[in-house]
């Protein structure tokens, strides 16, 4: 099934907008883009961007960094102030 028309441009809009040192959540970016309810869509397409994106600066719901890059991220993430949770799996939500 092919994206509503202005998806992709409306998501890439909102993810290269998120300034450094700050994060958002897939559900918050699909909120902003106006498709509430599409955080696993924005998963997808940010995935298949191929890192054109900044992608380190999106999270899940419990700022749980990208499961097989949690490493790069966040390194990429501390880099820009981000702090992360001691085990260096999540951000810390609270404090972002």
């Amino acid at each position: 099934m092919a994206p509503p028309p202005n998806f992709v441009g409306d998501v890439i809009a909102v993810i290269a907008a998120i300034p450094s040192g700050d994060v958002m959540t897939y559900g918050e970016i699909a909120q902003e883009a106006g498709f509430p309810g599409a955080a696993r869509a924005v998963g997808n397409m940010l995935a298949a961007s191929g890192g054109t994106l900044p992608w380190w600066r999106v999270v899940t719901v419990s700022g749980r960094l990208a499961p097989g890059k949690q490493r790069e991220h966040g390194r990429l993430l501390v880099a820009e102030g981000v702090r992360l949770i001691p085990a260096g799996t999540h951000v810390a939500m609270a404090t972002r």
